[in-house]
């Protein structure tokens, strides 16, 4: 491995000294340079995971990202969230037809009635992941213009409108972003983000941090407690005046005016009236598209 040095740099790289101790470990084992004590601090995992190291953690999974994203001149992203669990139309309509076709086989049977609803919701919700992935393309193929910075499209990085985002974005022939995080149980990123750009964390909190410091606009189509959870912190740092205001688009009027009584929480003084002007209802992407572009000329 040869000597990496910055040019008028006297020191050897990190890397360097990784490969040089290990070498001298192997060929002089013994009592002292096989003690966990001997281990360069930044190559012994079993200290670096120590309770005590967390900050040092902290500060890596906000370094990675923003060195590798710098790296890449992504400065400027639009941030789409929702459900993992909404499927592309084709595959609900297969969905639907294995439901059916079992139920007429099995006619009376709770189970597979119980089936046949879940697979007609699904299908009702198919158009979310298709309005996302329009969308996605339509921000990649129009941004980056003379008078209209690059907008890269970053998503949680699972399935679902999550995959449906990076997918159109992709198919626009555009870079586009993942910020996965390990879960008790598997998720794998889609297959549609950029590899050089598929991030993992530990941390939710420095997930959603990443989620926000580029961001130009936030766009939450229908979802369940993750979206919920991500929307709400956004709203939260822009009544706060936490962060500079943005658009926040809720995409499917219907679904987010059933699902939140915001109405309600001005009633009873839980926000103030100017409170509802923080984000917007949206059911169409050229609709989307158009406010997210106009808010860039206000800036």
């Amino acid at each position: 491995m040869s000597d990496r040095k910055k040019p008028g740099h006297l020191f050897y790289s990190a890397a360097d000294d990784r490969v040089r101790a290990r070498k001298e470990t192997s060929q002089q084992a013994r009592e002292q340079t096989e003690s966990p004590a001997y281990r360069l601090a930044f190559d012994d995992m079993d200290f670096l995971l120590r309770d005590d190291m967390r900050p040092v953690r902290f500060f890596l999974e906000l370094s990675k990202p923003e060195l590798l994203l710098e790296e890449h001149g992504v400065n400027h992203t639009v941030v789409i969230f929702g459900s993992a669990r909404t499927t592309d139309m084709a595959t609900a309509e297969q969905v639907k037809a294995a439901a059916s076709a079992a139920l007429q086989q099995n006619p009376g049977d709770l189970d597979y009635q119980a089936a046949l609803a879940r697979a007609e919701i699904q299908m009702r919700h198919a158009h979310w992941y298709e309005k996302a992935r329009q969308l996605s393309r339509t921000v990649s193929e129009k941004s980056g213009c003379a008078d209209c910075p690059q907008l890269y499209i970053v998503t949680g990085g699972g399935p679902g409108v999550m995959e449906a985002a990076n997918r159109g974005a992709s198919e626009a022939g555009a870079e586009t972003i993942g910020l996965n995080i390990v879960l008790p149980h598997e998720q794998k990123p889609n297959p549609y983000i950029t590899p050089a750009l598929c991030f993992q964390f530990h941390y939710f909190a420095m997930r959603k941090m990443h989620f926000m410091l580029r961001a130009r606009a936030l766009v939450a189509f229908p979802g369940g407690f993750g979206t919920l959870d991500e929307l709400f912190e956004t709203l939260t740092l822009i009544q706060t005046n936490k962060i500079k205001p943005l658009p926040v688009l809720l995409f499917g009027k219907d679904y987010w005016q059933q699902l939140i009584n915001f109405d309600l929480m001005v009633s009873e003084g839980m926000i103030s009236p100017e409170d509802l002007d923080i984000f917007q209802f949206v059911d169409d992407e050229e609709e989307a598209w158009q406010i997210i572009r106009n808010s860039l000329d206000r800036d």
